[in-house]
């Protein structure tokens, strides 16, 4: 394995594959096999050194948010040994990081919750005291908790970066009846999920969901309550008006902001300290949450 990516020599190289950001999907006809690779990307641009394990801590917090918050979703199994691969594959590149996943139609929309205002949504409140369209009290400091989480729709992108739309926008494009669903039922897992979160002293600060239909049933999708597609603060380091800090890759993000990379190709590499540096929030995030340490 390299620090970029999972380097298989195996039959599935003659599978239809398509490789994200972070994952590779393997076509296996009516499932998919998902595999959480070490990439990371920041700024829309893939890195050109990778996290070790990055892809481990995301596979295994997934997994187990799966199976905590008891939401319909497409996990089958990450036990590779029950996957039925070829016996020509070599499965040890894939322990720990790979979901045996069912296919589904994706709706083409990222569902993201925001239960405090920081980042885009805190440059927005600055110049128009509204996140997305949606209108709120002035006077709300950096890094303060909302009165409730609000729902901000977001369009789905395989490169370049996410735009965010309004409910509107999202009603028009996957229809009203879906709209409202996906809304629902993204702030019930969010408030759930926070709450057990914030058991473990981590506050999910906002996240984002993706959802697929098999017939007519909407399901939890890809990753979920991950340092990738969330916004993790240590409880006992928070502060109203500051920016804490955080178990996700903010930390990395950070670090590049403080570069001349003008967010143009070819993206700078990392330096060894800040690879393990942030190697270490990923592993903190699962420890914390799940109380045990990482396997696999």
């Amino acid at each position: 394995m390299s620090r970029n990516s999972i380097v298989l020599e195996t039959a599935l190289d003659d599978w239809p594959v398509r490789r994200g950001k972070v994952r590779d999907m393997y076509d296996l006809g009516d499932q998919l096999l998902m595999v959480s690779t070490d990439r990371i990307s920041a700024f829309d641009w893939i890195l050109p050194t990778g996290i070790p394990d990055k892809g481990r801590v995301l596979t295994q917090l997934s997994s187990y948010w799966f199976d905590a918050l008891r939401e319909p979703n497409h996990l089958i199994t990450t036990d590779v040994a029950k996957m039925q691969l070829p016996s020509s594959v070599d499965t040890q590149p894939l322990e720990g990081r790979s979901m045996l996943v069912k296919k589904t139609d994706v709706v083409p929309v990222e569902c993201v919750v925001r239960g405090y205002l920081i980042g885009s949504g805190w440059k927005e409140y600055q110049a128009s005291s509204s996140v997305c369209g949606i209108e709120l009290p002035v006077g709300i400091a950096q890094a303060q908790q909302l009165e409730e989480p609000i729902f901000t729709p977001a369009t789905k992108a395989d490169e370049g970066h996410d735009e965010n739309i309004s409910f509107q926008q999202m009603c028009t494009s996957v229809g009203t009846d879906v709209a409202n669903e996906l809304r629902e039922r993204s702030l019930g897992i969010y408030r759930r999920g926070a709450e057990m979160a914030a058991k473990r002293g981590i506050i999910i600060a906002d996240t984002k969901f993706e959802w697929g239909r098999i017939d007519d049933e909407l399901i939890l999708i890809d990753e979920v309550l991950t340092p990738d597609s969330s916004r993790f603060w240590p409880m006992d380091e928070y502060r109203v008006g500051a920016n804490p800090p955080s178990f996700d890759k903010q930390f990395l993000r950070d670090y590049l902001d403080s570069l001349n990379w003008p967010k143009t190709p070819p993206p700078p590499p990392i330096p060894e300290n800040i690879v393990r540096q942030s190697q270490a929030r990923y592993f903190e995030a699962y420890r914390r949450i799940t109380g045990r340490e990482l396997t696999g």
